[in-house]
């Protein structure tokens, strides 16, 4: 369907001149350049104003080349701006900037028409506002009949407004060609004294280039968009911007700065034939008023169509083979003529050209996002647009907003803010493709390129859970649990082994994903989903643990649930698989929760929650079920849980061992209740943890068996309690790791030891070069004298030289090491 009609029923019947050149450049060659821009020059100056054209060009320019990319990228269809940019962007923009876009193109219809209105009632020498309002009102009234028969019926009366526009400007160049003075174009060729700020000025003439994308709200009755909104934009921008240039140098030329200022008829004073210059207000009046009647509905329709709003549906329908959204511009005509009724328009003028800047802005922003994403699927025909150009762009959009009127600016920031979040809000199911995806992509690449160049440390270690489950039953508790051991730090993967082989099965494995995608998203949990096809689950899990994740992204702990079956040969064959786990240097976390003890769970609040530690000294598989207790209490669940952590004095003094316990915690900046007991055994842990919420137990593998903490038989202690958490640290975990400790303190005392071998072998270099000169000269003396003494003395220090080169050698062999060590140490921890 397109906006309510079957695909291919529509008609597209505008070419690049009617469609998008013709009611860009007549919106362009607007009310500005008849009636302000020479009062722009008079207070500019001509160097000032071209300076003001070539920076507003720019914008124009800039926000053209990225709305070419992006139109020959994708197929645009109805609603212009809001298409492109939501297609991109996402529906929270397009919808946002759609919304505004409509109504500043419903209200820029009364602008135009007042502006038409004044222009009609000073021809016409009627004096008073109510004239103006009511020839506007009854112009938008014979423009909405226009729009409301449909594009090609209005673009045939803008072709006429065009004859009209072109006569008017033949009329200004016959009378200032002629009448070019250079002398007064020289002593207009910088600004007056007492002028207006540059930024003032700037502000009263940049609405003149923000009809560039007129053309681009009739996308959807464009024959070829791709084709039409590049060429007819770009076309209408160079010639508005010849126009813009050489009215200015005209007027430099033939008036006063003055004149200029005072008279905002000077065009027609200087022109040829000066009826032509009011016919070509009016011409220009109507024309933009006829542009916003057609962009409007149309991008209302596109809203509706695409469902962003709710209410809106009734202004998808359209009329007629083309879809003329006739109901949009029913709303559109309701919108002027009750902004005509209010009069004055000062106060919402400036929020309105904000919102083109914004639209223009998140045009500019949409081409760099999409560049930056460097998604496969952006090939635009449009070959000439650079990323940082885009940006350059969206950066100039922001800086006029602020140079124009700051505090409309930041009101129109807000709308658009408040509009985004409501529609980010809503969670509608996405209905398109946008850049999105890619970008996140490209995030995503680029961070784990940028983790693998840094030093791995233990302070930076982070759960990275892959949970194993058959059951959806059991599946939903364990993913549950694996968001709180994760604390909202780490990831959590979802792995589903289908046993077997064969088409069968591999059907059988697309429909296990859908159900495990489903059970995710029904938990609404950051978990991510994978089923696989393996013939032998045992063999398959330790090669999925090893190969799941890409570059320093890897799984560093593995959950199970308990096993269900308490017979033996199944205890011993889950066990086994753990045995492999561990191997691989990977934590195991093994979870047992029937549905008594998750409803028991569930019954009590969150701060009323209690986490039982069973934690035994110097030992990891407790610092890893410490560290996962404390996590748990940063999830919403857990929020306000307390921790005791429960250990033994054994043959120590309780208050002792109380202390170092209690210092330890503080050390790892855990907060948490210390409970130390004489002894532990099976039947104090029972007692102990009988009323706790979740109870953290760090086990221990022996070669034919495995135990609990303080040697407790942990079946026991798993059937009997009611929510257990088992624990083997299968690496090291150093809670209290310093920034320079581990493999940050090997690293620096290689490079030191690589440093001062460095600087031995230096100096004894040094001293045996120092020697060898020493040695030359006595040799050459003990020649020349035969002296006995001096030839002691060339033999002592022969020997000199000879251990230093002994020493010299042995250095540089030390130097050798040190580098091989440092080395090592880099290599092993990953260091650039």
């Amino acid at each position: 369907m397109t906006n309510g009609l079957p695909d291919g029923e529509k008609q597209r019947t505008l070419g690049t001149f009617s469609g998008v050149f013709m009611p860009s450049i007549l919106t362009i060659l607007g009310i500005i350049l008849f009636l302000r821009l020479g009062y722009v020059v008079g207070n500019a100056g001509l160097s000032g104003s071209l300076v003001i054209i070539g920076i507003a060009t720019g914008v124009s320019v800039l926000t053209s080349i990225s709305l070419s990319a992006i139109a020959t990228n994708i197929d645009v269809g109805p609603g212009g701006d809001y298409y492109m940019i939501s297609r991109t962007l996402g529906v929270e923009f397009g919808g946002a900037i759609g919304l505004v876009l409509f109504l500043a193109q419903a209200v820029s219809i009364a602008f135009y028409a007042i502006g038409f209105g004044e222009a009609t009632a000073a021809v016409a020498g009627f004096e008073g506002e109510l004239p103006a309002q009511v020839i506007a009102a009854a112009a938008t009234v014979a423009l909405f009949g226009l729009a409301w028969m449909g594009a090609d019926v209005a673009s045939k009366f803008q072709a006429v407004v065009m004859v009209l526009l072109v006569a008017a400007l033949a009329s200004f160049y016959l009378g200032a060609i002629p009448g070019f003075n250079s002398g007064v174009a020289g002593d207009n060729l910088s600004a007056p004294a007492g002028g207006l700020a540059f930024w003032t000025i700037f502000a009263i003439f940049f609405p003149a280039v923000t009809g560039f994308t007129q053309g681009v709200s009739l996308s959807g009755d464009l024959k070829d968009p791709g084709k039409s909104l590049p060429t007819g934009t770009f076309a209408a921008v160079g010639v508005s911007t010849v126009v813009y240039i050489s009215i200015a140098i005209l007027f430099a030329g033939n008036a006063t700065s003055r004149f200029l200022i005072e008279d905002n008829g000077a065009m027609g004073s200087i022109s040829a034939f000066g009826p032509l210059i009011d016919a070509g207000v009016i011409a220009a009046t109507l024309s933009s008023a006829m542009a916003s009647f057609l962009g409007a509905p149309r991008i209302l329709q596109s809203l509706a169509a695409d469902k962003v709003f709710p209410g809106l549906g009734f202004f998808a329908k359209g009329s007629g083979l083309t879809n003329n959204p006739r109901r949009g511009v029913l709303l559109s005509l309701a919108i002027a003529i009750a902004t005509i009724g209010l009069g004055s328009l000062d106060a919402i003028a400036p929020l309105v050209s904000m919102f083109f800047l914004i639209s223009y802005g998140l045009l500019n922003y949409a081409t760099y996002y999409e560049t930056r994403a460097k998604s496969p699927s952006f090939r635009p025909r449009f070959r000439f647009f650079n990323k940082r150009l885009s940006l350059l762009g969206s950066l100039a959009c922001l800086g006029v907003m602020l140079a124009i009127n700051p505090f409309a600016g930041a009101a129109a920031v807000l709308v658009i803010y408040g509009i985004y979040q409501y529609v980010g809000g809503r969670g509608r199911p996405e209905r398109w493709a946008d850049s999105a995806r890619a970008h996140h992509f490209q995030r995503a690449k680029e961070s784990i390129d940028a983790m693998r160049d840094e030093l791995v440390h233990a302070r930076n270690w982070r759960p990275q859970i892959l949970a194993f489950s058959a059951d959806p039953k059991r599946r939903h508790r364990l993913l549950e649990f694996g968001s709180w051991l994760e604390g909202g730090s780490g990831l959590t993967a979802a792995v589903q082994i289908v046993v077997g082989e064969g088409a069968v099965k591999r059907r059988e494995v697309a429909e296990a994903q859908k159900q495990l995608d489903a059970q995710i998203a029904q938990l609404g949990l950051s978990v991510h989903g994978r089923a696989v096809l393996a013939p032998d689950p045992g063999e398959a899990l330790p090669v999925i643990i090893q190969a799941f994740g890409l570059g320093p992204i890897h799984a560093n702990t593995v959950l199970f649930g308990w096993p269900e079956d308490p017979a033996q040969e199944r205890m011993d064959s889950f066990f086994a698989v753990v045995r492999d786990v561990i191997r691989l240097s990977v934590n195991t976390v093994i979870l047992s929760s029937g549905d008594r003890s998750w409803s028991r769970l569930e019954a009590v609040p969150a701060k009323k929650r209690r986490i039982d530690v069973w934690y035994r000294d110097d030992d990891d598989a407790s610092e890893l079920a410490l560290l996962s207790a404390y996590l748990f209490t940063r999830t919403d669940p857990w929020g306000g849980a307390s921790i005791r952590v429960i250990g033994q004095a054994g043959d120590a003094d309780p208050t002792e061992v109380t202390a170092e316990l209690q210092d330890h915690l503080t050390t790892v900046r855990i907060p948490a209740e210390v409970v130390v007991l004489p002894t532990i055994d099976t039947s104090v842990v029972l007692n102990e943890s009988a009323e706790s919420t979740a109870v953290f137990l760090p086990m221990t593998l022996r070669r034919k068996n495995y135990e609990g903490p303080f040697g407790c038989d942990l079946d026991t202690l798993v059937a009997q309690l009611p929510f257990t958490v088992s624990l083997l640290a299968g690496q090291t975990i150093d809670l209290a790791a310093a920034p320079e400790s581990g493999s940050p303190a090997l690293l620096m005392a290689a490079e030191e030891q690589v440093a001062a071998a460095a600087k031995r072998l230096s100096t004894l270099e040094t001293d045996l070069e120092s020697a060898r000169t020493e040695l030359n000269r006595a040799e050459t003396k003990a020649i020349e004298t035969l002296e006995q003494a001096d030839q002691a003395r060339r033999d002592e220090l022969a020997e000199k030289v000879e251990d230093l080169n002994r020493r010299v050698l042995s250095a540089s062999a030390r130097l050798e090491r040190a580098k091989g060590e440092l080395e090592a140490i880099t290599a092993e921890n990953g260091t650039p």
